[in-house]
């Protein structure tokens, strides 16, 4: 029997201008009561804005505080609630971490029947008084609501200034790029197709551009498994629970992800001194190199190791990996991963303007 070849091998043009206004529905849905989240005292929307302008995060959230009300049930049915938070039933539980819970859920006066169009992370009772467990829920939240952008996860709500602690976005429909790719290295691929690499890196690079223009923040998390990806290959840049400006200091232990190490710039593993918006464009030169290598520049059983290699250490040329890779990308690979944040590119706009064009070129390319 013959398989369907994978979305990425039927990509077009019109995916683009489809998944975009699909997204722009999304952001349309009525508001609920507990959705509205104050900026940082302080604030004001500025094209750079300096980090003493959202001086305090614990400020977010100036709604009435919401209580959890679990409803156990024993069916096994989903379309019936197996819990309550807020005004929100949880349908189902999605996935869970040692931080949150996420759930599938649907308004509170939504009946049975209706589909559970909304997602809810939910931080974890053992968290709720981590005071950085507590300020990264906060400041996902201010960041969801604050920017509107197609690649960026909007917050619809969110009840993030006392226990329970939730944050409430769109359902998205897709998977992650970090299951795409780990699927691909299980059938033995070399990588993604190169156009639809080049696609995928753009949309997350435009997302970029909105956060650091917007708000001057870092996301500070760029990896696979904070990319979404849809099935017509619409990426979503999630999870600003480690966004923060360049001028606070934080320091790579402080990072409870090991694994995020992986994508992480030598300068914020160097010291605890601050690190600019350049150390997203290393995490996406990783992403990249990763997408079209078919593996990491780096690898270390130890995280100690993989700090020096991230610091000291030139990756292997992707064109010794990939030799048919055209020299426009692989220049652009390498500039991003480049050790001094001075020698990548200028910004997360000039590298979607590099993107474009050679999406462009590359576009017959498999």
């Amino acid at each position: 029997m013959t398989e369907n070849p994978p979305w990425f091998l039927q990509v077009t043009s019109q995916f683009v201008a489809a998944a975009q206004i699909a997204c722009l529905k999304a952001r349309q849905t009525p508001k609920q009561a507990d959705q509205y989240i104050a900026p940082p005292s302080g604030w004001r929307k500025t094209t750079q804005t300096p980090a003493t302008q959202y001086p305090s995060m614990a400020t977010v959230e100036q709604t009435a505080p919401l209580r959890a009300n679990f409803a156990k049930t024993n069916s096994p049915a989903h379309h019936k609630a197996v819990g309550r938070i807020g005004a929100w039933q949880l349908v189902r539980l999605i996935s869970e971490s040692e931080l949150a819970r996420v759930y599938q859920a649907r308004p509170l006066n939504a009946s049975a029947d209706q589909g559970a169009a909304y997602v809810i992370k939910v931080l974890r009772k053992e968290w709720w008084r981590d005071p950085q467990a507590i300020e990264m829920q906060r400041r996902a939240a201010w960041i969801g609501q604050q920017l509107s952008h197609p690649h960026l996860l909007p917050i619809l709500s969110a009840h993030v200034r006392e226990a329970p602690y939730y944050l409430v976005s769109p359902r998205l429909h897709g998977t992650t790029l970090a299951t795409i790719l780990k699927q691909g290295q299980q059938k033995q691929a070399k990588g993604m197709p190169l156009p639809v690499t080049l696609w995928i890196t753009r949309q997350v690079v435009e997302a970029l551009a909105a956060l650091h223009d917007s708000t001057g923040m870092i996301h500070a998390d760029v990896k696979p498994s904070n990319i979404f990806v849809s099935p017509e290959g619409h990426a979503t840049l999630i999870d600003f629970g480690f966004a923060h400006a360049p001028s606070e200091a934080r320091h790579w232990s402080t990072r409870p992800v090991v694994g995020t190490l992986n994508y992480v710039a030598p300068e914020v593993v160097t010291s605890s001194l601050a690190a600019g918006v350049s150390c997203d464009l290393y995490s996406v030169g990783v992403t990249l190199y990763e997408m079209i290598a078919g593996c990491l520049p780096f690898t270390a059983n130890a995280p100690d190791e993989l700090v020096r290699l991230h610091r000291e250490m030139t990756p292997e040329s992707i064109r010794h990996s990939v030799p048919e890779l055209p020299k426009p990308v692989a220049s652009l690979v390498h500039r991003l991963l480049a050790k001094d944040p001075l020698r990548r590119p200028d910004s997360a706009a000039v590298v979607a303007e590099e993107l474009m064009r050679l999406e462009i070129e590359c576009f017959s390319t498999r």
